[in-house]
């Protein structure tokens, strides 16, 4: 397994420093939330890609990918009735894989509860029809790009679609595309009535990346959530991925929340 941290933590900070830092508390790659760049990734130019590239390898860590991806994004909607809005979203996705790729990421982590809420009135499997469609031309391109789309499952209270990891992995499983699978994501799995392990053993070889953090939106090890048998059922489905540490509450700092995090999946995965 690799370790990753997303960008967002540094608030204010550059991302060749972001890269720096990241390196020197021991992580591998750095997930970019691309809003911290520009309002649309159709605004980061080619030349902007290959710095960003350049300056993590200089740095000695890797881009994993992209989260947050629709975040600042006006009008963008996974699951919308509207035809010509479905249709925006699906050529922004495409450019999300681009931009990705570009980055030399391989994971795009799809998240966006407000943009994917089922409107009222609307029905569920409407809902998918639609959202298939929205993400159908943007797998395609991911295959030939190398990029892996993980849906994520989230919480009832956030939104009402796929908040499940059953239900995003039967979504995925529709596609039968190797460019479309499921992210897990420890807060969310506090949300579902399982047990995270017992979730972890039943996604096996059916999710592509891993976020860490608590239910109290902090870091690994700042909260209640033992990772030890996280870890232990990780191992069980061989998963050799990322682990990439994401928060919401960023009150330590960012040195604090990278450092002891790292600290604490060191201590718990070896």
């Amino acid at each position: 397994m690799q370790f990753g941290i997303c960008n967002e933590i540094f608030q204010g900070w550059t991302l060749p420093d972001t890269f720096a830092y990241a390196a020197r508390a021991g992580y591998d790659l750095v997930e970019i939330a691309p809003f911290t760049i520009a309002r649309s990734v159709t605004e980061i130019s080619a030349a902007q890609r290959a710095e960003l590239r350049e300056s993590a390898a200089r740095a000695g860590v890797g881009i994993a990918g992209l989260h947050w991806v629709l975040v600042e994004t006006a009008g963008m909607f996974l699951n919308s009735p509207d035809a010509e809005t479905r249709r925006r979203s699906a050529r922004y996705f495409e450019e999300l894989v681009a931009c990705c790729a570009d980055f030399g990421g391989t994971r795009i982590v799809v998240g966006s509860p407000k943009q994917r809420q089922v409107a009222a009135g609307t029905s569920h499997e409407a809902a998918r029809v639609w959202t298939a469609e929205t993400l159908r031309d943007a797998v395609r391109r991911a295959e030939d790009r190398g990029v892996v789309v993980c849906l994520e499952p989230l919480a009832p209270n956030e939104t009402n679609f796929l908040n499940t990891a059953a239900e995003a992995r039967r979504f995925a499983a529709e596609f039968a595309s190797p460019a479309l699978s499921v992210i897990l994501d420890v807060k969310a799995m506090c949300a579902e009535a399982q047990p995270i392990p017992q979730i972890i053993r039943e996604s096996a070889g059916q999710f592509a990346y891993f976020h860490a953090n608590d239910r109290n939106l902090k870091g690994p090890g700042f909260g209640d959530v033992d990772f030890t048998p996280i870890a232990a059922a990780l191992r069980e489905v061989r998963y050799d991925g990322v682990v990439s540490v994401e928060v919401f509450n960023f009150d330590e700092g960012p040195e604090v929340i990278a450092t002891r995090s790292r600290e604490y999946l060191r201590g718990i995965f070896g």
